[in-house]
């Protein structure tokens, strides 16, 4: 699938160049622009133009028979050979402070995500990191984690919510220099008052 990433790091869109035929799957109202040969079924090459709701980055990420773990906002399209399981229980409760969950994606194709803010990669060789969850867009098998609660002035500091996820192991993990929770928490004195 070829595909180029266009205006990085705010504001990202992505061009799917698609041949007769050949399909993508997106995340509803992605969508910006498309050949006039495109419909929902391909007939002829075309071009799609795709990008996320909000102010972001979009990566490109090729799995070839593996698995990635994606935090539910930050799908937003992917092969059709791709599995996506939205009903996958291995991390129901990983982000559940955040209002988050994990979808699980794995087999061989492309799969783009978004992220708020930039999207900043991590390669981890037998190591740790740790992030604030309300940080996170994505990781690859290979990485176990733990969610941790941080106490005191950290937990402000830190992370609003005083969860952080703590991964160890060897993969790449994907995240975003902004946190929607941190965004609203800042917008919400500047909203007009009801009453």
């Amino acid at each position: 699938m070829q595909h180029e990433i266009l205006y990085k790091p705010a504001y990202t869109l992505v061009e799917v160049k698609l041949e007769a035929g050949e399909r993508i799957e997106a995340e509803s109202g992605a969508m910006v622009y498309m050949s006039p040969g495109i419909e929902i079924a391909t007939k002829t090459k075309g071009v799609v133009g795709l990008a996320p709701p909000y102010q972001g980055d979009i990566t490109h990420h090729r799995l070839n028979g593996e698995t990635l773990y994606i935090q539910n906002g930050s799908y937003m399209a992917s092969s059709p050979q791709l599995s996506l399981d939205t009903k996958w229980g291995g991390a129901k409760s990983f982000f559940s402070r955040e209002g988050l969950f994990l979808l699980k994606m794995s087999g061989t194709g492309d799969a783009f995500i978004s992220s708020f803010g930039a999207i900043h990669e991590v390669k981890m060789k037998e190591e740790t990191f740790i992030i604030d969850t309300g940080h996170m867009v994505a990781f690859t098998e290979g990485l176990d984690y733990s969610v941790k609660r941080v106490g005191g002035l950290k937990s402000t500091i830190l992370s609003g919510e005083g969860l952080v996820a703590e991964f160890r192991g060897t993969g790449t993990l994907y995240l975003q220099t902004r946190s929607m929770n941190s965004f609203i928490g800042w917008l919400t004195p500047f909203l007009p008052k009801s009453g």
